[in-house]
């Protein structure tokens, strides 16, 4: 590890960000040096400035550079101190938020049973059955499934706020089931199985690749991720009948409007409005070979 990098992990540390805030400020320095091939201490505004550019030129969404761009106020002002102001480093206009990818329910079926292990199965039965964010299943311990109470508890939830999901018979089944399969167990729901890392868990990538390969052999053509999953639980708790605020707890927001947006996807109102072609009288079509 450089001397910049542990200065930066320690900084973020001490301010109590996220996993995956610390995961993506890193990634987004890291990004930044490979640009230029020098250290971000050999770097200033006019550097920054180009990369900005060719970041843009190469249609990366304006809400990824803004994260890149937050990484690098990061660095600069808080671990560099070089004082920069917010107009030196100016975030990207963003046009509102995307609609999420959401799956149908028989997709979600597909998906799982297209799991090619025991493992992978257990990890998309888990994001969808909990709306967990793929960093806190990465994290998910053994004595986190109260069997007693019937809940999941997520001890570190985004910025470190605990909450606890209802546990699903099915679910719990299965994660039996999957756990008595490992050969090697070290304290993790999911260890990993690299040797080199073997008190750790597994890591983003393992849920990335559960995602993706599942869904290839499912025949699913949307990309799917670990989030579409947790998007999916939102909107199919809206569909069957779920409150807002019910909603908002088991995600883990604080604001409710960003559990509003699974309110868009859910169909549950749709079906209710008729549509106004089903409110016309219309003429019985003509038959086209009489006429």
């Amino acid at each position: 590890m450089t001397h910049l990098r542990k200065r930066l992990l320690e900084e973020i540390e001490r301010r109590n960000y996220s996993h995956a805030t610390a995961h993506a400020y890193v990634a987004a320095i890291r990004r930044f040096a490979d640009y230029f091939h020098r250290s971000p201490e050999e770097l200033g505004l006019e550097h920054v400035r180009e990369y900005q550019l060719h970041r843009i030129e190469q249609q990366i969404k304006p809400r990824s550079i803004a994260i890149e761009i937050c990484a690098l106020r990061f660095l600069y002002n808080k671990v560099l101190r070089r004082r920069y102001s917010r107009d030196d480093l100016p975030l990207p206009r963003t046009h509102g938020r995307d609609l999420p990818l959401v799956l149908s329910a028989d997709e979600v079926a597909r998906l799982i049973d297209a799991a090619p292990n025991l493992r992978y199965r257990a990890i998309l039965m888990t994001l969808y059955s909990t709306g967990m964010r793929r960093a806190e299943l990465c994290r998910m311990r053994p004595e986190d499934i109260d069997k007693g109470r019937m809940v999941v508890r997520i001890p570190h939830g985004k910025g470190n706020k605990p909450r606890e999901v209802p546990l699903s018979p099915i679910l719990l089944d299965h994660l039996r089931a999957y756990y008595r399969s490992l050969k090697r167990r070290n304290g993790w729901m999911f260890p990993s199985r690299n040797s080199k890392r073997p008190h750790q868990p597994i890591t983003d990538k393992t849920v990335w690749h559960a995602c993706r390969q599942s869904a290839a052999r499912a025949g699913i053509a949307k990309p799917v991720h670990p989030h579409t999953l947790r998007h999916s639980f939102a909107t199919h708790l809206f569909d069957n009948g779920a409150d807002l605020p019910v909603v908002q707890r088991l995600l883990g927001h604080e604001d409710p409007r960003d559990t509003m947006v699974y309110l868009h996807l859910s169909t549950r109102t749709l079906r209710v409005a008729p549509n106004p072609l089903e409110t016309l009288r219309l003429a019985a079509p003509k038959d086209s070979a009489a006429s």
